[in-house]
Parts: C-alpha cells; structure tokens; sequence
C-alpha cells in the first residue's frame, strides 16, 4: 500500500513525458513504440544475463493481449484527437477506468461498499467536469465519430484490464516477464504503423522514446506491483481522479493554460471521490 502514492505519481510523470516530448517537436507515432522496445529489450537483457528467461503459455498470453491492447489503444486516441472534438475524446478516455473497475467487480469478483460506490460515481462526475473544462470545441456528430469515441473508451479501458489481469492470472511474481512480452508486443505492432506510415525516425524521436521507455520500465513495475496488492476498485478510481487533478494543475501552473470554474469543480469532486473511495 506504501507504493500506491508513488505508483500514481509515476503514471502521471510519464503522461506528461509525452507532453513535453510533443513540445520539443518530437512525433509521437515513432516516441511511443520506441518506447516499449527499450523498455522490453532491457527487461530481455537483463533476464538472458541471469539465466532465466523462461517463457509460459500463460506469460506469453497474457503479455500478448496486453501489448495489443495497449498500442491499440494509443493508435485509436492519436486518431480520435485529430479527428474528434478534443474535449469529447479526453473524457472518454479519463471515463475508460470504469471499464476496469466493473471487470474488478463483476469478472474477478472484487468486493466493494456503498461508500466506494458513491465514491467511484463522484469519480465519474469529477472526470467529466474537468475534461470539460479544457478544450471545449464543436459537439460531436455523427455516428462515426460516435462510434470512435466509444472505441477510445473501451480499449483504454481493457488496457486497464490487462495490467489487472496479471494478478488474477496468478502471475505477479512473473509481472516483468508478462512486461517484456507486453512491451514487445506493443514496440512491434507500433513499429509495424509507422512503416505503413511511412514515417522516418530522426534522432531526437528515438532519443526521446529511449528516455521515455527507461522510466515507463520503472513506472509500469511498480504499478504491477500495486496492482498485486490493491484492489482495482481502489486504484483505478484513485488514478483517475489524481492524474486529471495534476494534468490540471500543472496545465495552469506549468504550461499556462486556462484552468476554467468547471475544470475546478471537477478537480473538488475528484479530491473528494479519492477519500470515499478509500
């Protein structure tokens, strides 16, 4: 429980990697599956060193599914947000937690009161306020961009699931095994979008996704290891709440942008859903 703290701070430190990696002109298609490959060949080294890479059925698929839904779902938000209105997407994508939280519920059969019920709805308010608050554009139309934003929410939210799945699998004493396949599986399909893409890498993306993977390595361990202690009821509702309360603050104090009453609101319910929740 003493790293659930850390845990959500280190997520919210990698989001904003990505933010101001975008800043300094860097292309997030080349940054995000260099990303996963540093991270994967690291965790590969490292296991060939000591002699250990031993890869089960239940490792390899779990990792598998997980990669998959991870840079599915990174693909189909790069593409939501330049086709979509950015508000709608940003609250569908804050909301994909409680995808996870009903899989902790009603699949792995999680326990949970009233009181986190109340809880994980004033989450659920709180997100939409405060992604409201920012970037509001044209309402969405159209049963197109409907249908993308309803896929935003649902492959994050099984990207959620996935992390979760690893101690439900009874694999949290392979967690960096599941990691390796997992970023593998992702660097490898992101690898394969950018060709089709046709994207050249310079040096500065591959630097950057370089950096980025050495921390989301760090960042991703300890979120397993939380994950093998905490519920997913408890943590998915925290790590909503806390990242879109930081993404705000550091949004106004930091990259100056309008932090608006709505969005402020929001980040009070958010504060407040945390201690029900808990």
């Amino acid at each position: 429980m003493h790293l659930l703290p850390l845990s959500l701070f280190l997520s919210f430190i990698f989001g904003q990697l990505f933010k101001w990696s975008q800043r300094r002109g860097c292309r997030a298609p080349i940054v995000l599956p260099t990303n996963y490959l540093v991270l994967g060949s690291i965790l590969a080294l490292y296991y060939i060193l000591q002699d250990r890479l031993l890869l089960t059925y239940p490792i390899i698929k779990v990792g598998a599914l997980t990669g998959l839904a991870f840079i599915f779902s990174m693909l189909i938000m790069t593409r939501a947000l330049e086709i979509a209105n950015v508000a709608t997407v940003l609250t569908a994508f804050r909301l994909s937690i409680l995808v996870p939280i009903a899989a902790s519920v009603f699949i792995w059969g999680e326990a949970v009161t009233p009181i986190q019920i109340s809880g994980i709805v004033l989450c659920g308010i709180a997100l939409v306020l405060m992604t409201r608050g920012k970037n509001i554009g044209d309402t969405l139309s159209g049963p197109r961009n409907l249908a993308l934003v309803l896929l935003v929410f649902l492959s994050q939210g099984v990207s959620h699931c996935g992390l979760r799945w690893v101690h439900y699998a009874g694999l949290d004493d392979q967690r960096q095994l599941v990691l390796m396949v997992t970023a593998f599986t992702a660097g490898g399909l992101g690898a394969l979008a950018v060709s089709a893409l046709r994207l050249r890498p310079r040096p500065k993306d591959l630097r950057m996704g370089a950096g980025i993977g050495l921390f989301n390595m760090m960042a991703l361990l300890i979120v397993l290891t939380v994950l093998s202690q905490v519920p997913g009821t408890i943590y998915f509702p925290l790590q909503g709440c806390t990242l879109v309360i930081l993404d705000n603050l550091l949004a106004h104090f930091y990259w100056k942008e309008t932090l608006s009453p709505l969005a402020a609101v929001g980040a009070g319910l958010g504060a407040l859903s945390m201690l029900l929740v808990l």
